[in-house]
């Protein structure tokens, strides 16, 4: 994987800030909520997350390996989440034999490589037969603007496209979830905004130990601001029909045969 091109995040994996704050986002804990209650109801063996950065998905296990590009973001998350093995990998050239996992996970990852085809062939590939894989992904192409720009995806999918993707990899699709709605996508745009103004105008402005204060007193509102706002979340991806979610999850399993 290019970083110039589709791994945006490495910039924030290198911001005390961002680490920081990564794991209170209410669409984040939305999406590991989605994640790990798709797992209720099984026993899976070995775990791979693809794509992991700072903020798995996955976290109530130690039988699972996370998986990034990003020699940093692999450091972090060691530091900060000790369970489980930590690989620097690129999800296009899996350095796993094959059928090694039982399940793999892939959040919000697709959007950002530019051949989405391969990387779904590399987690097949590294899966089990009848072994499944989770992914969640940004939902509808009307919905793609500053956001996502921001984060350089290079797309958002219909869900049949998704669906012929994961069949092309020698998956089948065999349960499909809402996880997020258009008051995401709503928030997120805001958000982005503010945040690419405060990037630009305010860090030169303060200075780092002070900034890490006023972090340090903003986190607890933040985090309780959050848990808050993803219950609204949660109800709008509820209420709403699946043709205006904004985030979707898919469960899909590998052919016997494959």
């Amino acid at each position: 994987m290019n970083y110039d091109k589709s791994n945006r995040f490495q910039d924030f994996f290198e911001e005390d800030r961002y680490i920081f704050l990564k794991n209170y986002l209410y669409n984040y804990l939305l999406r590991k909520r989605a994640v790990e209650k798709s797992l209720q109801r099984e026993r899976p063996g070995l775990i791979l997350e693809v794509g992991s950065g700072i903020s798995p998905v996955m976290t109530r296990t130690g039988c699972i390996v996370y998986s990034d590009v990003s020699l940093t973001a692999i450091q972090n998350l060691k530091r900060t989440h000790g369970k489980g093995y930590h690989v620097v990998a690129d999800g296009l050239n899996l350095p796993f034999k094959p059928g090694v996992f039982s399940h793999t996970i892939c959040s919000e990852v697709l959007e950002h490589l530019e051949d989405d085809y391969r990387a779904l062939r590399e987690l097949a590939r590294v899966m089990r037969p009848s072994g499944r894989l989770i992914v969640t992904f940004p939902h509808k192409k009307f919905y793609f603007a500053n956001d996502d720009r921001f984060v350089q995806h290079f797309r958002r999918y219909e869900l049949h496209e998704m669906e012929a993707r994961v069949r092309a990899a020698g998956l089948k699709p065999i349960d499909i979830r809402k996880v997020l709605g258009p008051l995401e996508k709503l928030t997120m745009s805001f958000v982005v905004f503010c945040f690419s103004k405060i990037r630009k105008y305010g860090p030169q402005k303060v200075k780092q130990a002070q900034g890490h204060r006023i972090l340090h007193s903003f986190a607890s509102l933040f985090k309780w601001a959050n848990r808050f706002y993803m219950g609204l979340a949660w109800l709008d991806a509820k209420i709403m029909p699946r043709a205006l979610s904004t985030v979707v999850l898919m469960k899909a399993e590998k052919h016997r045969s494959t």
